[in-house]
């Protein structure tokens, strides 16, 4: 009996603790998790003095071609696709048309006007673009932000589009653009541009 008794003031004492523990955890943890969030956010600033200095324009005037791949929110390869481009520059604007070719043989095009604005910043148009697309530059990169019309399935739904692209030389250039849908990541895109 006595034993019993003991082990249950125990057990109430070590809940007890257990209640005060656990709202410091809490308060410990959310603290860490805030710092991690902050910690990865990323600017277009955080590019300024990256070399080589990435000029839209320059890249794509004239012919490119592109490869990439669209992954799930799980990060399964879902399509695989090939682009064709072509860019004709007219005073502040440039019309690129690309090409695709899926691995399913399905093809589309999209034809972007870009336009370069007074301050150094970029808007494009596209048939499927909601609105305008804007995009910064800043040392090797240029971040786009864009919703995208997307058939699935026969439904048409709205994605929003936070694309990065990175200069790495004169020919080649990385592409990667996530995909996300109130506020919850739905896929990537992954792309690599060869002059």
């Amino acid at each position: 009996m006595y034993i019993h008794r003991t082990h249950i003031t125990h057990s109430n004492h070590s809940n007890h603790s257990n209640q005060k523990m656990f709202p410091f955890l809490s308060r410990l943890l959310m603290g860490w998790l805030i710092l991690l969030l902050n910690g990865c956010t990323t600017s277009i600033d955080d590019y300024q003095n990256a070399e080589p200095k990435f000029e839209l324009f320059h890249f794509f005037e004239g012919k490119t071609q592109a490869w990439g791949m669209v992954q799930d929110y799980k990060g399964q390869q879902i399509r695989r696709f090939n682009v064709e481009l072509n860019g004709v520059i007219t005073g502040n604007q440039l019309v690129l048309t690309e090409d695709f070719v899926f691995d399913d043989n399905q093809t589309q095009q999209r034809i972007w006007i870009i336009t370069k604005q007074a301050d150094g910043h970029y808007l494009g148009t596209a048939d499927d673009v909601i609105g305008e697309a804007v995009g910064y530059e800043k040392g090797n990169a240029l971040n786009w932000q864009y919703v995208l019309a997307m058939d699935v399935n026969g439904s048409t739904y709205h994605i929003n589009f936070d694309d990065w692209m990175f200069y790495q030389n004169n020919n080649q250039l990385f592409n990667i653009a996530k995909m996300t849908k109130w506020g919850f990541t739905v896929g990537t895109v992954t792309l690599f541009f060869q002059k």
